[in-house]
């Protein structure tokens, strides 16, 4: 079949000749006479200029922090190798803790993650360099000076970050995309890579074993063109210069064949990916080592326990009774205005479902007349919700204050104390009516086995919006792949959501 090549867009750059004769013959080398597309793959404009100015950005923070405390602490003396020292420290550790490398940012919490062990490294780097040379008076410097520059950093990283999301969600800032796999798996990672815009893929081409969509008369899967067999991919990814090979389940795979298109991509900055089988598995549970000679992804099994537990429990205490006593004006204000609105009771109390089934008294303000219980049979017909449950967008039996309430999510203020009684977590899948647990499947029931939360995936997902089946792969997602840094990922997009009233009604 003719080969297709992939048309122009504003992530490719006009290609440079390659020498084919560089590329050994192993590796899949062309025949003589055809033209290599190899080169598009190489960093586009836009991800130089990205990565100027994350760099820039972390630098001058580090440089003004570090300025600003050579006068403040040591008032421009001799001392001043203090500030010498600790921006040779912070410029070394950066790059070397791959807080620059163009593969992280912009992707997920690995590029955060990176950046912090990145300050740490150079904050102990200023500590030994203290030691070395006995300059105990170095403390100052890696106790404060290092953690302010994080305080700088961080912000600054995040709103790059946003406006380099913003430029994706208008289909710029893009990387292009080949996909190889079977029909099925392969409409799913479009399906997945077009509502998740931020994460900066496009599916550009695909590949699958008969060369066809899901039957012999279609020629693209979703919109996407299918352009060959999966037996020509390295060709076709040569000749199109695709940034991302996106390998996906077929029974074609096999370790020899991945082994094989390994080696054939060699020669081109095209990133090979392959989903594993375990799609909905993975953050810290997956790790890849070597065994036997063989590359094993290893799936550990989901901890309900233990020492970062621990830390989640007491962060969750603490926070309660911090954002308890914060907002102690804005909840007197709130019941005082639920209780002028219609004389009713200022609280509403539901039966839930917490950690491994056990019910509990979830507390919220009431947003509705009193008896919103008895009028919801008559709704039924109306109901707008997904699965087992009730949601309607223009519920009649919301008060006016209720409204406002729900929008900005200010009802659930309450489950503060749910989280300080210890019943339910800052951060946790959505907490169930009993009516809907035993609707649940098995899968489903995973969702118990962690405390429900005063919001979650779902909150910064939609919320409202989400139908069933969404609801609970990202409440499942939550509990399989828990992490610190993923709550803490959740808090900030929950302040996002709430302040943009997102999905709530």
């Amino acid at each position: 079949m003719e080969e297709s090549v992939r048309p122009s867009s504003t992530v490719s750059e006009p290609p440079p000749h390659i020498d084919l004769q560089a590329i050994p013959a192993a590796r899949g080398a062309e025949p003589a006479g055809v033209e290599s597309a190899s080169a598009k793959s190489h960093p586009a404009s836009w991800e130089r200029r990205y990565r100027a100015w994350v760099v820039a950005s972390d630098i001058v923070a580090a440089f003004v922090v570090i300025g600003v405390s050579a006068f403040v602490i040591d008032r421009v003396a001799p001392q001043d190798m203090h500030a010498i020292g600790t921006a040779l420290a912070v410029l070394c550790a950066l790059p070397v803790c791959r807080a620059w490398s163009p593969r992280v940012l912009g992707e997920g919490p690995e590029e955060y993650r990176t950046l912090g062990r990145g300050l740490v490294v150079a904050a102990v780097l200023v500590a030994l360099g203290g030691l070395l040379f006995r300059a105990l008076d170095v403390q100052p410097w890696v106790f404060i000076v290092v953690p302010v520059i994080a305080l700088f950093a961080f912000p600054q990283r995040y709103l790059l970050r946003q406006v380099l999301h913003r430029q994706r969600r208008r289909g710029l800032c893009l990387l292009p995309v080949m996909a190889a796999g079977s029909p099925e798996t392969v409409a799913d990672l479009i399906a997945r890579t077009k509502s998740e815009a931020h994460v900066g893929w496009r599916v550009e081409a695909v590949c699958t074993l008969t060369g066809h969509g899901a039957d012999r008369d279609s020629g693209e899967i979703d919109g996407v063109p299918v352009v060959g067999r999966l037996e020509e991919l390295s060709r076709h990814v040569r000749r199109g210069g695709y940034r991302v090979v996106a390998v996906t389940g077929d029974q074609y795979w096999n370790p020899k064949r991945l082994q094989r298109l390994a080696w054939d991509l060699e020669g081109t900055t095209a990133d090979l990916v392959v989903a594993p089988v375990l799609m909905d598995i993975a953050g810290p549970r997956l790790n890849v080592s070597g065994v036997l000679g063989m590359p094993l992804l290893r799936v550990t099994a989901p901890r309900f326990t233990g020492g970062r537990r621990l830390v989640k429990e007491a962060l969750d205490r603490c926070g309660a009774a911090f954002l308890l006593t914060l907002f102690s004006p804005v909840l007197l204000t709130i019941a005082l205005a639920v209780k002028l609105g219609d004389r009713g009771p200022v609280i509403y109390r539901q039966r839930r479902v917490g950690k491994d089934g056990e019910s509990f008294t979830m507390l919220k303000f009431r947003t509705m007349v009193p008896d919103a219980d008895k009028i919801r049979r008559n709704l039924e017909g109306d109901n707008e919700g997904a699965g087992p449950l009730f949601k309607m967008k223009r519920d009649p039996r919301v008060t006016r204050v209720g409204g406002l309430l729900r929008r900005y999510s200010l009802d659930e203020l309450p489950q503060l104390f749910n989280v300080l009684s210890g019943r339910m977590s800052l951060v946790g899948p959505r907490p169930p009516l009993p009516e809907e647990t035993r609707q649940y499947a098995p899968d489903a029931r995973r969702r118990l086995l962690v405390k429900p939360g005063l919001t979650g995936l779902w909150q910064v997902s939609g919320r409202s919006d989400l139908t069933w089946a969404e609801s609970i792969r990202l409440d499942l997602r939550y509990v399989e792949d828990w992490s610190l840094a993923l709550d803490l990922v959740i808090l900030w997009k929950t302040f996002r959501a709430v302040v943009a009233g997102q999905g709530a009604y």
